[in-house]
């Protein structure tokens, strides 16, 4: 770069130089051939200075300060790498927490429903068996009133008759042969109230 600057400031001098030729017939003073050594001793001294200040002071600082910034920005893209693959790794963790916790759901609602279906088969056995108890009980009642109540019936009926003839006709009649008759007709009848 330093080189391309030089050889612009020499191809200026050559232009210069020109315009200096074509000026000297046009009458200008400082164009004058007299003074072309001094002022070419002076232009080169001037650009020379200029190239060391440029070439020794100001260039390498700014190449400093570039590569400065090259290794800044390569830092910087290199922390954002990092932020990112940390960022990445967080959202994988985060979905693998959030799928353990859909498979950890799933399987206490499992455990809860067959708990609840287990109870409640379990109190469906426990009210059916206890319902079968109950209609065996009844069933047992209901025989045992079966087989009393002819006997009941039976002394009812001797009763009845016996307060009901004392009152229409006046006269007490002994109980065993109501009784008698009694027992006759349930006989006669039992088949009748019973095959039911």
């Amino acid at each position: 770069m330093i080189k391309k600057i030089y050889f612009q400031l020499i191809f200026l001098s050559f232009l210069l130089l020109k315009e200096a030729f074509a000026a000297e017939n046009s009458g200008m003073p400082q164009l004058n051939p007299e003074f072309w050594i001094s002022q070419i001793f002076w232009l080169i001294l001037t650009f020379g200075i200029l190239y060391v200040l440029l070439s020794k002071l100001i260039l390498p600082k700014i190449s400093v300060n570039l590569e400065i910034r090259k290794s800044q920005i390569l830092e910087n893209v290199e922390a954002a790498e990092k932020q990112r693959e940390e960022s990445e790794q967080k959202i994988k963790n985060y979905e693998k927490i959030i799928q353990d916790s859909k498979v950890e759901a799933k399987n206490y609602f499992n455990q809860t429903r067959e708990k609840i279906l287990k109870n409640i088969n379990q109190k469906k056995n426990n009210l059916e068996n206890e319902l079968n108890e109950e209609i065996k009980k009844a069933e047992n009642e209901i025989k045992e009133l079966k087989n009393k109540s002819p006997e009941k019936i039976n002394k009812i009926a001797i009763e009845t008759s016996s307060d009901l003839i004392k009152q229409l006709m006046g006269i007490q009649v002994n109980n065993s042969s109501i009784s008698t008759i009694v027992n006759s007709l349930s006989k006669e009848n039992k088949d009748k109230y019973y095959d039911h």
